[in-house]
């Protein structure tokens, strides 16, 4: 078998490895962020609201539509008055938690690391297309489209789920004021 061929091989894999660990990381970093942000506090889905670790409640206090975050806040008299206040916040205005309204990988930052692992794919496709059509060799031809076969379906698998969960942008665009189903008068 043909150098060129085992050193394409291998690259495309460790291609292909190096995008599922751009995933992977990607998601355990934000899952790690938000733990830091949040810890000693309580989410409670059913009321959707924060318990802090006194026992006061952080309530919705502003939805952000376009940095598609809601933020909770305690209130200030309380917080203020905690003696535990020294290690949870240096705000007057009480404590706030950011919480993403988009789940992982469906955020901006998720989707642009999704991005980055598909361009990874795509270049290993690349590299293995091309020594396909270099080396007719049966066995060589074997372990390349073998290969290929392999990190097209990661390419796809990847690119389905970012084509069922678009961002949050408009399906249709027009100037200021258009409404999408009307004639814009």
């Amino acid at each position: 078998m043909n150098a060129e061929v085992l050193l394409a091989a291998g690259y495309a894999a460790f291609l292909t490895a190096a995008a599922f660990a751009i995933e992977w990381l990607s998601a355990h970093t934000h899952r790690r962020a938000l733990q830091f942000r949040t810890a000693g506090f309580s989410y409670v889905e059913e009321h959707d609201h924060w318990l802090c670790p006194e026992g006061e409640h952080l309530r919705p206090h502003e939805v952000d539509q376009a940095l598609r975050i809601v933020r909770y806040r305690a209130r200030a008299h309380v917080c203020n008055a905690c003696p535990g206040k020294h290690r949870c916040t240096d705000s007057d205005r009480g404590r706030e938690i950011i919480r993403p309204l988009d789940p992982w990988p469906h955020s901006e930052a998720g989707r642009f690391h999704r991005v980055i692992a598909l361009l990874l794919l795509s270049l290993g496709v690349l590299v293995l297309t091309v020594e396909s059509v270099r080396h007719h060799r049966a066995d060589e031809l074997g372990v390349l489209l073998g290969l290929l076969l392999m990190v097209a379906l990661a390419a796809r698998w990847l690119l389905r789920d970012l084509r069922l969960h678009p961002s949050n942008f408009p399906t249709e665009m027009g100037p200021p004021g258009f409404e999408p189903g009307t004639n814009g008068l």
